[in-house]
């Protein structure tokens, strides 16, 4: 039986107008009755998401910042930051690739330096708690940040993750989208969020369902009894995990998620 439910946002739950389909909300309170905790897991910051589930936000478990950051009931659960010694090195490399844009995403709000467009525009788009400053070395000792997601005006696929990784040694950086890279420490990624989740709630990993379109969810789906990622998903990760259902588009991850409520998904 599945007592816990995760799913990516962006390309996976939501529809291809970037919206949560209108049989959301019931269908979290449905499986909160029976037993099963949802959790969105995403790379976007928690207040973005508590906004995005406010009328659930009570029966939803939060998995923030790439699994950086864990919510529940207004509760921090688990928090992985960047430490600060590092932070200035990882800017300073960033800053020196061509076409590429850091945000320091912090536990409470996400800073960027940078007004270049689109990054700035889809900044605080993203981001409900979003400040523009002069410098982001500035924000280093403010808050804990739990990663540094990049912007690469090109594309991230074909640039960021071809060239920072061996630039920042001792550290994670994954593709999140098309155009966006994000650096963390080792753990700090979704699949360990869901490792400590089922260690605090007691789920065993068969118990445990996810959904995710692309590499930052590799981990997640991994850390799950069932894995399921929809027709529109990155291709490699497509063929990692092989059980596909149909498009965000399409509604895939709500048909599953009532199959599970129902019973039928076993």
């Amino acid at each position: 039986m599945i007592r816990f439910l995760a799913t990516d946002l962006d390309g996976t739950l939501l529809d291809g107008d970037r919206n949560l389909p209108a049989e959301t909300f019931p269908l979290i309170a449905a499986l909160y009755e029976r037993g099963i905790l949802f959790a969105p897991a995403s790379g976007r910051q928690y207040a973005n998401l508590k906004k995005l589930f406010a009328p659930v936000a009570d029966k939803v478990i939060f998995i923030c910042e790439n699994g950086a950051l864990v919510k529940y009931k207004e509760k921090t659960l688990r928090l992985v930051p960047i430490p600060d010694k590092l932070l200035k090195g990882v800017l300073d490399e960033i800053r020196s690739i061509p076409y590429l844009y850091p945000l320091l995403c912090g536990e409470h709000s996400a800073y960027i330096e940078d007004a270049a467009e689109p990054f700035r525009s889809i900044s605080f788009e993203a981001y409900t708690n979003c400040v523009q400053v002069e410098n982001l070395d500035t924000v280093v000792g403010k808050e804990e940040i739990c990663k540094i997601a990049v912007y690469d005006m090109i594309d991230a696929a074909e640039n960021c993750i071809k060239i920072l990784p061996p630039r920042l040694t001792g550290l994670r950086t994954t593709l999140s989208g098309r155009e966006w890279c994000d650096v963390s420490v080792p753990g700090a990624d979704k699949g360990e969020a869901i490792r400590f989740l089922q260690g605090a709630f007691g789920f065993k990993k068969e118990e445990c369902a996810a959904f995710g379109d692309h590499m930052n969810d590799y981990e997640m789906l991994a850390a799950c009894g069932k894995a399921y990622v929809p027709e529109n998903a990155y291709p490699p990760l497509k063929q990692l995990i092989g059980n596909a259902i149909p498009a965000n588009t399409e509604g895939g991850v709500i048909a599953k998620m009532k199959e599970i409520l129902s019973g039928k998904e076993l």
